[in-house]
């Protein structure tokens, strides 16, 4: 059998690209995933230029519309997160991805319940990453993720099947049974 391309936040993979020079390796989903699919590793703060290590970043503004601002020098990157990510995007539509890993709670990769910060400091966990929204935007139908919630067996096994039953639908020579899209 073929394997499927994911992609994933390339900090879920042990790369060391977190703004704190770390990562966050999740060996429970490399390890069970990694039997049936490839990675394609995307860190969008360091992909847009910010570097590695570099200032702590967080949502602010309105849910719906945040901005991505550094946490102590009140910088906002929000333009140029969507400018990388609208040529970012068009390339990975070449990449023929079958899904994506996003990392939780991130203000670039988070795919729900991101925290988005007031202007009296309060946070809402409402938000979505500035990446990982433009992504879904960008693809509506490709099966996404987040790295927490797979830690669930149920969603996991969910998550998978999407995966197989998208890329099926996607690609007919994988059909074999005369489904249509």
């Amino acid at each position: 059998m073929e394997r499927i391309r994911i992609g994933i936040s390339a900090c879920l993979l042990g790369q060391c690209v977190r703004y704190d020079g770390g990562h966050r390796h999740d060996r429970s989903i490399t390890d069970t995933l990694g039997r049936w699919f490839d990675w394609f590793p995307v860190c969008p703060e360091a992909e847009c230029g910010l570097g590695v290590p570099r200032e702590a970043m967080r949502l602010v503004g309105d849910p719906d519309h945040p901005r991505l601002v550094t946490v102590e020098s009140g910088i906002d990157h929000t333009d140029r997160m969507l400018a990388w990510a609208a040529g970012r995007l068009e390339a990975l539509a070449a990449e023929n991805l079958g899904g994506f890993i996003f990392k939780s709670r991130s203000p670039s990769s988070g795919m729900a319940a991101v925290k988005v910060y007031g202007p009296t400091g309060a946070a809402v966990n409402k938000g979505v990453g500035i990446f990982a929204g433009a992504f879904m935007r960008r693809f509506p139908l490709v099966p996404v993720e987040e790295d927490e919630r797979l830690h669930d067996p149920r969603l996991k096994e969910n998550f998978v099947g999407r995966i197989f039953v998208y890329t099926r639908w996607r690609d007919p020579e994988k059909r074999g049974g005369g489904l249509s899209p």
